[in-house]
């Protein structure tokens, strides 16, 4: 006797979406993304620039250290060379210790001193041979002409003579050697300032080429990030369609209800009671599942 049962399931055209629908995300879920597929969609780190790599080896060459080696995939410095040891201001510092100490002066010695000082002893010889011949005149004039008085005035006048020159000749010594010493303190002081003046300018370029390449890498950056984002969205992107087409079926499912259908079996067409409990849990659950209902 032939058995009857009455099977609660989709209209067939939905049945055929959600099998085909089923068989498409089946075989999505089965593909794992390729390697190069990983690697697009891995987060990646921009690598150092030449701003930031310039302003790394200024800083190191500041320090008196040698050329820096850098990372050929990633820009990051590996390691610095042997360098003078010698920071970028010492130099200056160096040249200030000439300048200082007690002979710090001679090497700011006019050149031309010692043709000053003949040429204004010559003038001064000169003066004194007028006066000296004054002398004599006058001793004619009144009858006193190699006497004792007029030998008396000629050996004081002399020995005055020798005196001024002396103290002439020290005197132009000494603002010579004065002004030699003003010329050093000078030279001191300005490389002093130099010395300090030079770290300030050179920690202005390490900042300037830093913040140029602190520009370039935030841009560096923000490419490879959108790069991964692309290829997130690429490999993303059937998911999306099916996720739509998923809960397109299951809206049509769920607010516009099907009538059910029969289906008649006969003992010979049934593998048992088991296999028809089977067969009838696969048709209502399955799809219902799939479905949300």
């Amino acid at each position: 006797m032939a058995e009857t049962t009455t099977i609660a399931r989709p209209a067939p055209y939905l049945e055929a979406a959600g099998q085909t629908y089923l068989d498409l995300l089946t075989k999505k879920t089965g593909q794992a993304p390729t390697a190069a597929e990983l690697q697009a969609m891995s987060p990646q780190i921009a690598g150092q620039n030449v701003f930031t790599q310039q302003a790394q080896q200024q800083a190191a060459s500041q320090a008196g250290l040698g050329a820096l080696t850098f990372d050929p995939t990633t820009g990051a410095v590996t390691g610095a060379g042997q360098g003078t040891g010698i920071a970028g201001y010492q130099p200056f510092l160096q040249q200030a210790q000439q300048y200082s100490g007690p002979q710090a002066y001679q090497q700011f010695m006019s050149p031309y001193q010692q043709d000053v000082i003949s040429t204004t002893l010559s003038e001064f010889d000169r003066q004194r041979q007028i006066a000296q011949q004054q002398i004599g005149a006058q001793a004619i004039q009144q009858g006193a002409f190699g006497g004792a008085r007029e030998g008396i005035q000629q050996a004081e006048f002399s020995a005055q003579s020798l005196q001024d020159r002396a103290a002439l000749e020290a005197q132009l010594r000494q603002q010579g050697f004065q002004q030699a010493n003003i010329l050093a303190a000078q030279a001191f002081g300005q490389q002093g300032q130099l010395a300090s003046l030079q770290p300030t300018l050179a920690a202005q370029q390490v900042q300037q080429l830093g913040a140029a390449g602190t520009q370039n890498l935030a841009y560096q950056q923000a490419v490879l990030d959108a790069q991964r984002q692309a290829a997130q969205f690429q490999y993303q992107e059937p998911y999306t369609r099916l996720q739509s087409l998923g809960a397109g079926i299951t809206g049509l499912i769920s607010g516009y209800p099907q009538p059910g259908f029969q289906q008649t079996t006969t003992p010979s067409q049934q593998g048992g009671p088991l296999s028809s409990a089977l067969s009838a849990a696969a048709g209502v659950y399955g799809l219902g599942t799939l479905f949300g209902r």
